[in-house]
């Protein structure tokens, strides 16, 4: 009896031992870990200026076009100042070349017209008459030289006066009008586009999500672009592994894995949706010198196939290849 115990026991050794030597050298699964990452958007102002107000803090649930800041910029109220009263000005510029000159100012150019035509027809006259007396010996020739010198004179001032009455007449010319339009169109523009800017002054938030940072507050000075708050939107989530090539075959585009979250406890379906080599050198990775090649790393992303409840960035993520 003692014998067959002993014999069964030294079979259980053997056995175990067997066991423990087969169960080391069996392949074990490699773990890869990511991390949660999410859609973040930086909610900024394109003016700079002093911090009015901030609307929102660190945690808080925001929509759509909810107001997070406001900015206090005295310079675009200045600005858009100028702007309007430059636009007033072009407009009554032209205005004033559309209207053409006014009825008193055509009836001075008038007046001044029938003037020289009056005393271009006076010394017609008088020239007539000199040159009749130089023929018949009264006069010198000097005296008939200077009557027609002013005729001449008489003739072009009265021409020039019949010019000036014709244009206030008929206005400014197309080119003039629609110059003058241009000018009122450009002002317009620069009132628009201040006014855009001023707009910009209260800013609102670009996605509806959770308020992850508050960078800057009431009374510290913006500058233009910078990011005041950051909106995370956990319905744009993803799984974002860094995989070495020899196992990029469990991630190609397209397929769905099953992968784990240790914060939730749980494990959950995912469709890889992005496959991109990494760039930096560092991800490079030497193999046995039996292959003869380094290995690159790859950026995987994989977004889940269902919402998650309870999700945060920054979780782990942890996915075995077997």
């Amino acid at each position: 009896m003692r014998k067959t115990f002993v014999i069964l026991l030294l079979i259980s050794i053997i056995g175990w031992v067997g066991y423990t030597f087969w169960q080391a050298y069996q392949l074990k699964p490699i773990k890869l870990q990511g991390q949660i990452e999410a859609q973040q958007y930086n909610v900024s102002s394109k003016i700079a200026g002093r911090i009015d107000s901030v609307e929102v803090k660190k945690g808080d649930l925001v929509e759509l076009g909810q107001l997070i800041f406001s900015i206090d910029s005295p310079e675009i109220e200045a600005k858009l100042t100028q702007a309007k009263a430059g636009q007033e000005a072009a407009e009554a510029l032209a205005e004033k070349v559309q209207n053409g000159a006014r009825e008193q100012q055509i009836a001075v150019a008038e007046d001044q017209w029938l003037r020289a035509k009056v005393q271009t027809d006076l010394l017609d006259k008088t020239y007539k008459r000199v040159s009749a007396l130089y023929e018949d010996g009264v006069v010198p020739e000097q005296k008939k030289d200077e009557v027609y010198a002013q005729l001449k004179a008489a003739k072009h001032a009265r021409d020039a006066a019949f010019q000036m009455y014709s244009m206030a007449k008929d206005g400014a010319r197309k080119e003039d009008r629609k110059a003058a339009e241009g000018q009122a169109e450009m002002a317009a523009g620069v009132v628009d586009e201040v006014e855009v800017y001023a707009a910009d002054s209260h800013v609102y938030s670009p996605h509806s999500g959770e308020v992850t940072s508050v960078l800057l507050h009431e009374g510290e000075l913006a500058p233009q672009g910078f990011p005041v708050a950051t909106v995370i939107n956990m319905a744009d989530a993803w799984a974002l592994f860094h995989v070495r090539e020899d196992l990029l075959s469990h991630f190609q585009k397209d397929t769905e894995i099953e992968a784990y979250i240790p914060a939730l406890e749980a494990s959950y379906q995912f469709r890889v949706s992005y496959v991109s080599v990494m760039g930096e050198f560092a991800t490079w990775r030497a193999t046995n010198s039996e292959t003869g090649f380094d290995m690159r790393t790859f950026e995987v992303e994989a977004r889940p196939l269902e919402k998650i409840e309870n999700l945060r960035a920054g979780m782990s993520v942890v996915f075995e290849v077997n």
